[in-house]
């Protein structure tokens, strides 16, 4: 049945991600969650198959699709029977590289962007810090002049110094592996037109990972702690303008939220696909357990609200290919597709009863997994303010 959303070329790719997952993906995930980690050489077999510049310019090696293909890909990786591969993935690709691409100079994109298109290299983005969560206004990881100790003028920065960076930044998806880190420094004391991302190159003295912390899900997803302590960092690592970090940022988010919307519909349909499987399987009452109208009442309704979900992000991501404004409908994306999808994840864990407690049951694995996406790219909370405010309240 045609697609609104998908053409034929989204269904060729679909069927190319779906084919490499199934045969190099999904065969390894248990040994992955055991391990608390996947090996870095994954991101490069995905840059030798194109899968990630889907949405980037031929010019820096992408395949020069559209947002689409990213959630194609968003939806296919999620069959790979754990979060935490789609999840670096996604960070790689929807939240550092875009900045790159949207405020990086010609040399950046060259030295950064096309070896990340090409998996050579893995980058994260650093915004959170021990004291500064959703309020990004609040961080207080510093950035001064070499040689200076206030902000910066034009003059010194055009004069291509380096910068001197100290501070922390905490839950850091890919901060363990990352070869740099988009990171959000205050150069100013202005609470908003006061901070500049730079990236900061692994291997740069005073830039430490100071530890991988644990995590209830995600677990093959590593999330560290960094610390800079006299970080010295050069001016070429200034992506976009100095001071204007907080306004690329809030650029950057609608795109890592709607996508992060996309892994939430994503895991909504696998969570619903093994409540289907086990009810059909297992049998009380002497009779299977899809017959008992307690569940099937649950499950329709669980369908439903997944198809609404979908039906919302699938709309919402045409009208940013339009390029219309969507901060409102975005952020409803965000709240309703996480909220959902940990709503189907503990339903379906409920109908496994105590199976779905267990380990060796993969739905334990989504429920937790899927927890995070309440937290992560922007809170519920945070999500209701937006709104609220777009609805000029």
């Amino acid at each position: 049945m045609p697609s609104l959303f998908f053409n034929e070329e989204h269904e060729i790719l679909r069927r190319h991600i779906r084919k490499f997952v199934e045969a190099e993906i999904a065969p390894h995930a248990d040994e992955w969650e055991k391990a608390r980690d996947f090996p870095s050489s994954v991101f490069r077999r995905l840059g030798e198959l194109g899968l990630l510049g889907l949405r980037y310019p031929e010019e820096y090696g992408g395949q020069g699709g559209d947002l689409f293909a990213s959630i194609v890909l968003t939806e296919e990786l999620s069959r790979g029977q754990s979060s935490g591969l789609p999840t670096a993935v996604a960070v790689h690709t929807e939240m550092a590289m875009p900045i790159m691409l949207q405020f990086g100079t010609e040399e950046q994109k060259q030295r950064f962007l096309v070896p990340g298109i090409n998996g050579e290299k893995i980058f994260a983005l650093a915004m959170t810090e021990p004291d500064a969560g959703s309020d990004l206004s609040a961080i207080q990881t510093k950035g001064v002049p070499e040689g200076g100790a206030g902000p910066a003028s034009p003059e010194a920065v055009a004069a291509g110094t380096h910068w001197i960076i100290n501070g922390a930044k905490l839950y850091i998806t890919n901060g363990c592996r990352a070869d740099g880190v988009v990171t959000a420094v205050r150069t100013s004391p202005d609470k908003w037109a006061g901070i500049t991302l730079f990236l900061i190159e692994k291997g740069t003295p005073g830039y430490t990972v100071a530890k991988k912390l644990d995590k209830v899900g995600l677990w093959s997803s590593d999330t560290a702690e960094l610390v800079f302590e006299d970080c010295r960092v050069p001016s070429a690592n200034i992506l976009g303008q100095v001071n204007a970090g907080f306004f690329h940022l809030m650029w950057e988010l609608q795109g890592e939220r709607i996508i992060s919307s996309a892994a939430a519909v994503a895991a909504g349909d696998r969570a619903l696909e093994l409540a289907l499987k086990f009810v059909n399987e297992r049998s009380a009452f002497g009779k299977p357990l899809g017959k008992l109208q307690a569940l099937r009442h649950r499950l329709a309704d669980m369908a439903t609200d997944l198809e609404a979900a979908r039906q919302l992000v699938y709309t919402t991501a045409w009208r940013i290919q339009q390029g219309e404004q969507v901060l409102k409908e975005v952020s409803m994306c965000k709240l309703f597709a996480a909220q959902m999808a940990f709503r189907i994840a503990d339903e379906a864990l409920q109908m496994h009863g105590g199976a779905g407690y267990m380990e060796e049951y993969l739905v334990s694995r989504v429920w937790r997994d899927c927890r995070a996406l309440r937290i992560a790219a922007g809170t519920d909370e945070i999500m209701r303010e937006i709104i609220a405010k777009q609805l000029g309240l």
